[in-house]
């Protein structure tokens, strides 16, 4: 079976630990900001940002002892909502190799895991890539 990559205005390629900088942030407000402007998107996960959709995480985050009446959504339902909203201009893909590696095999159903040699198809695919964060 031959995977088709979807042709995107822009790629974002995360890298690095995400709760460690404004990474994740930055990240969801640009794909946010890029969906709303008409932009077809896509985002690659690498290294310890495929933990972003990691299944395991669950529905919510660990409950604040600050709030503890307040659910605050994990990052995979953040995701997870936005590839609801834009099914036809959002993909969200993860390293295969990086996920195996860090014990983050299962990812949320939405989201495509991709071996590392087939990233070429991805930028090829793509008009702009902004790699945000560092290995």
């Amino acid at each position: 079976m031959v995977f088709a990559v979807r042709h995107t205005d822009v790629m974002l390629k995360l890298l690095g630990a995400p709760h460690q900088t404004d990474l994740v942030t930055s990240a969801l407000r640009l794909a946010q900001a890029l969906l709303d402007e008409g932009a077809a998107v896509q985002v690659w996960a690498c290294g310890d940002a495929t933990a972003l959709t990691c299944a395991a995480f669950g529905d919510s985050k660990p409950v604040n002892i600050a709030e503890r009446t307040v659910d605050h959504p994990s990052t995979g339902t953040v995701i997870r909502e936005l590839l609801t909203a834009y099914p036809e201009r959002l993909d969200w893909y993860v390293c295969r190799f990086c996920c195996a590696e860090r014990g983050r095999s299962e990812q949320i159903a939405e989201v495509l895991k991709r071996p590392p040699s087939q990233f070429w198809q991805h930028v090829r695919a793509t008009d702009k890539v902004v790699a945000m964060g560092v290995c």
